[in-house]
């Protein structure tokens, strides 16, 4: 299959073995004096070892290589102590490798292995802990007691369940997604749709996206299908504006259902640029 790998030059490659340590994945050795990637099953593509080389001899390429096998990387990785796990699995969520990602745990928990902080990891519910961005660190506002709705102070409680929203930061393990309504959202609906909240939105979990602007829909696909396969969730209602661009994102959508193991119900809804419902169909 072709797939991104890394590529080490062994012309500027030294030798000095910093990017060894970086790697838990156990991808590279010092043979003969220079870096070696020993195996592409091992080799995620991700690139945590690039910036840990001082020379600047490792990059990534696309070529054809064996499937990266967690698995077996996971074997390496229990070997080398509960720090590099820890470090394994921060990597591959903060890579949104969340199919990866599951496969460790599940490797972890039939061994019997405990899950360093793995609330933390997966789910990314405590602060102090959490090393990313923390515009997408995951919270799950669902407990939380949504206000009355206050006719004389003119205003509605948000119906968000969750954050974050953006396709590219949520993470399908994330628990407000298990077994949900989903709804996936063009961008601009919201301002177009005065009811957005009351009407479409509530007992919802949301993703937003932008099919002409966003970079990298290749990994929107991915995510909705994990979002059907992993998270298993109950339906998925696409909601875009009437110009004809936005209908990429529904196209995402059923690319990611046929490619998904399971089947659930997908939904159409229009906008036009007014706010009206223009149509409203199972597809």
């Amino acid at each position: 299959m072709k797939r991104k790998i890394i590529k080490i030059d062994e012309e500027k490659c030294n030798g000095c073995g910093l990017c060894i340590p970086n790697c838990p994945e156990g991808a590279l050795k010092i043979i003969d004096g220079k870096a070696r990637l020993i195996s592409d099953l091992f080799c995620d593509g991700l690139g945590a070892c690039i910036g840990h080389c001082p020379q600047g001899a490792i990059t990534i390429e696309e070529r054809e290589a064996q499937e990266y096998d967690e698995r077996k990387t996971m074997e390496n990785i229990v070997k080398q102590g509960k720090n590099v796990i820890r470090a394994h699995l921060e990597h591959l969520k903060e890579h949104n490798q969340n199919q990866y990602l599951k496969e460790a745990i599940e490797f972890l928990k039939e061994k019997k292995i405990d899950i360093p902080l793995e609330e933390e990891v997966v789910m990314g519910e405590s602060m102090h802990s959490f090393s990313g961005c923390p515009g997408s660190k995951i919270m799950d506002f669902r407990k939380k007691e949504k206000g009355k709705l206050s006719e004389e102070a003119g205003k509605r409680p948000s119906e968000l369940r969750q954050w974050p929203i953006q396709l590219h930061l949520v993470s399908p393990l994330a628990p407000y997604y298990q077994k949900a309504d989903v709804l996936l959202s063009a961008d601009c609906v919201a301002y177009t749709v005065g009811d957005f909240h009351k009407d479409f939105l509530k007992g919802k979990s949301i993703a937003i996206a932008c099919p002409k602007l966003d970079s990298g829909q290749d990994e929107y696909a991915e995510k909705i299908k994990s979002l059907i396969d992993d998270a298993k969730i109950n339906t998925l209602t696409i909601m875009t504006m009437q110009v004809p661009c936005c209908y990429g994102l529904v196209a995402i959508a059923k690319e990611a259902a046929e490619k998904a193991k399971r089947k659930v119900p997908l939904k159409s809804i229009v906008v036009s640029l007014e706010g009206e419902i223009l149509s409203e169909e199972w597809i």
